[in-house]
């Protein structure tokens, strides 16, 4: 499918589903909404699946990696060579998402979008459109048909997810330079100005997080990108990692299966899949609010508030293994606890308050 077809496909979530699970959430032996966001993500996931009581036992994280051109700018404190060295240590096993996504009982699925170089190892997936974007302080990240062709191949990859089993997913990355990317594209979608959607991403002196916003701003400048379409900002400003997440997001709620937020590159590319889509937005739960700056500039954007406040700033999709563990935690609660009836407890002391607000 192309990509307009990918976007009609998207069916908003089933919000009579969701309604029938906050009764059921308010007929729990507890005190009304005691279980708070436990409370909220269970009711979510039946919008979802338009099932009450779910379970996710197969779960995973793609990974989309890709090299961007800004780097020759030195906007980044790695050397681009972590890029293809991470990569291949997400099929080590390794890697900080990976060793979260064994305790989660989770799976890696990673793909080489535009690594600069040759990942030729078992396990990583190559989708590689080029080695790298190109360097969008001078002209374009990419052209407008190679975004399409980077969405379109996270869509499959989502796909490819569903068609393997997986019923809940989580996007991650690996990418240096990918904080500033994700900045300018911020800044493309909202109008805002550098200082207000970048941080120093994995650690920048004061001078070089200076010479980074001027960098943001300069690439803005030159390639004016369209805020009403997130195509033309994407391949502009972005990375074939970011346009690759975008389509996973839109391909996951196509499928309709529950997609997790990470950090900052993750809920930009969020956003950019509600902006192509608002529907898309149905299926998408955050995990934790990242360190940098723009999370939550995004995340107002997409009207969420993210589960966790654990100060993380790795990105990878390291947050996704953490969030699927509260989905479990959410799942247990609507699946197993006793109902007041069931208690033996008259619970008519609630009758007036299941209307109310708080």
């Amino acid at each position: 499918m192309d990509l307009q077809q990918l976007i009609a496909s998207v069916r908003p979530a089933d919000k009579e589903a969701e309604e029938k699970a906050s009764a059921y959430l308010d007929s729990l032996v507890k005190p009304l909404r005691s279980l708070g966001r436990l409370e909220t993500i269970a009711a979510r996931l039946a919008a979802v699946t338009g099932q009450t009581r779910n379970t996710f036992p197969k779960r995973c994280v793609l990974i989309f990696s890709a090299d961007n051109g800004v780097v020759e700018e030195g906007v980044a404190s790695a050397p681009q060579s972590v890029t293809i060295s991470q990569t291949i240590n997400f099929t080590r096993g390794i890697t900080g998402v990976c060793v979260l996504a064994e305790q989660a009982g989770a799976e890696i699925r990673v793909y080489d979008m535009g690594v600069n170089g040759d990942v030729d190892v078992p396990g990583v997936c190559s989708r590689k459109i080029r080695r790298g974007t190109s360097n969008i302080a001078k002209g374009p990240a990419m052209s407008r048909q190679e975004a399409e062709q980077a969405l379109l191949a996270g869509a499959q990859a989502a796909f490819d997810g569903a068609g393997e089993g997986f019923s809940l997913l989580g996007i991650g990355e690996m990418g240096i330079g990918n904080t500033t990317t994700s900045s300018a594209v911020l800044c493309g979608l909202t109008g805002l100005d550098p200082a207000e959607t970048s941080g120093k991403g994995a650690g920048l002196t004061e001078e070089a997080y200076q010479h980074k916003l001027e960098v943001i701003r300069t690439a803005l400048s030159v390639n004016r990108p369209d805020p009403a379409d997130p195509v033309d900002v994407l391949a502009k400003v972005g990375g074939f990692d970011l346009a690759a997440m975008t389509g996973a997001f839109l391909g996951a709620a196509a499928r309709r299966i529950p997609v997790v937020i990470d950090g900052f590159i993750s809920v930009t590319a969020a956003l950019c899949a509600a902006r192509l889509c608002p529907a898309a937005a149905d299926y998408m739960l955050p995990s934790h609010c990242s360190k940098e700056k723009g999370y939550a500039v995004a995340a107002r954007e997409l009207g969420i508030t993210p589960y966790l406040l654990l100060d993380m700033g790795l990105g990878e999709g390291s947050g996704c293994p953490i969030a699927f563990s509260l989905i479990d935690f959410a799942c247990a609660m609507i699946n197993h606890m006793a109902t007041f009836e069931e208690a033996a407890i008259d619970d008519q002391f609630l009758d007036s308050l299941r209307g109310e607000r708080f």
